[in-house]
């Protein structure tokens, strides 16, 4: 058994938490990042893994900084074997790195070296990938560039978004972290370096990640969807209004048969029904079937359309059209 001091914050970290402590491993503290406010009423909310750290007694570290003087004693006190971080959200300094006498390792959700960065999953499914997976490294300066330990394949589906592709990551990730603290505990851990040549990034995302291109394919449009699937959500702009995009497909291209005339791209070709094509790049249409109004509920395409009829000829736009 090994001291283990773990890091994390989201949900996509508390099933390695949780499975580190029904194997018996000793967590001798959590370390996650502070409360923040969430929600209508921004109430203080603790992140998931400090409620799940909390749940079983571990003690839970939030330093504002990770550099503080103050949380370097608090690590060094509680003498940890190995640090384990899953989704923490802050680089950690080489002083923290190697607190830990077995040092620190990530369970990082890709095929690194590929996706290096704070969003690998959403970046893998925008990109059309159809596998990604788990490495477990071993954290050094540069991000995610340390040594790899272990990998293991995740499939995307066609159907996946970076919702449920987290979620089915968040638990192979649990499992090949077990067997990866089995081996560095026993000294039998073998370590591989990655080839940098190979290495691509995955920036954290932004809002204006979401901006639709309408001259790109309905494919590509249809995996920015799925990858922005929780957050920060694909948008255009209808008649002026900021329409978040939730769900659509890839539509056989019946709307344009029998017409060689050019469509311009964001240009709405049905709108009756649960039907909304939306004409895309290289002539394919995107079947739109779920939108958010900005400020109004979620809402399937035929209640959005009986509420917002849309008369023809109209277009989507990526930027909201001039007063």
């Amino acid at each position: 058994m090994v001291k283990i001091v773990f890091f994390g914050t989201p949900s996509f970290a508390v099933p390695s938490l949780e499975r580190l402590v029904a194997s018996g491993e000793q967590v001798v503290a959590a370390v996650t990042q502070p409360d923040r406010r969430r929600g209508r009423g921004q109430r203080s909310q603790p992140s998931a893994v400090k409620a799940a750290a909390l749940a079983h007694g571990i003690p839970v570290l939030q330093p504002a900084r990770a550099g503080d003087p103050e949380f370097a004693e608090q690590l060094r006190a509680v003498a940890p074997d190995l640090g384990v971080v899953a989704a923490y959200g802050k680089m950690l300094p080489d002083a923290i790195l190697d607190t830990p006498r077995l040092g620190t390792i990530n369970v990082h959700a890709s095929l690194l070296p590929k996706y290096r960065g704070a969003a690998p999953v959403h970046r893998a499914i925008m990109a059309g990938e159809r596998e990604t997976g788990i490495t477990m490294i071993r954290l050094v300066r540069d991000m995610d560039a340390g040594p790899m330990l272990a990998r293991a394949v995740y499939p995307i589906s066609e159907d996946d978004t970076s919702e449920t592709a987290e979620r089915g990551l968040a638990e192979l990730g649990a499992s090949l972290l077990l067997s990866t603290v089995a081996a560095l505990a026993s000294g039998q851990a073998a370590e591989q370096e990655q080839d940098h040549a190979l290495a691509t990034l995955a920036p954290r995302l932004t809002r204006e990640d979401g901006c639709i291109d309408w001259t790109q394919p309905a494919e590509t449009i249809r995996n920015k969807i799925r990858g922005l699937y929780p957050w920060p959500h694909a948008h255009s702009f209808l008649n002026g209004a900021r329409l978040l995009i939730l769900r659509g497909t890839v539509e056989p291209v019946a709307d344009l048969a029998g017409t060689d005339a050019p469509v311009s791209p964001g240009a709405i070709l049905v709108a009756r029904g649960d039907q909304l094509h939306v004409a895309c790049g290289e002539r394919t249409v995107l079947a739109v079937h779920e939108l958010h109004p900005e400020g109004r509920k979620r809402l399937p395409t035929r209640a959005f359309l009986a509420g917002r009829p849309i008369a023809l000829p109209a277009s989507f736009t990526s930027l909201p059209e001039p007063a």
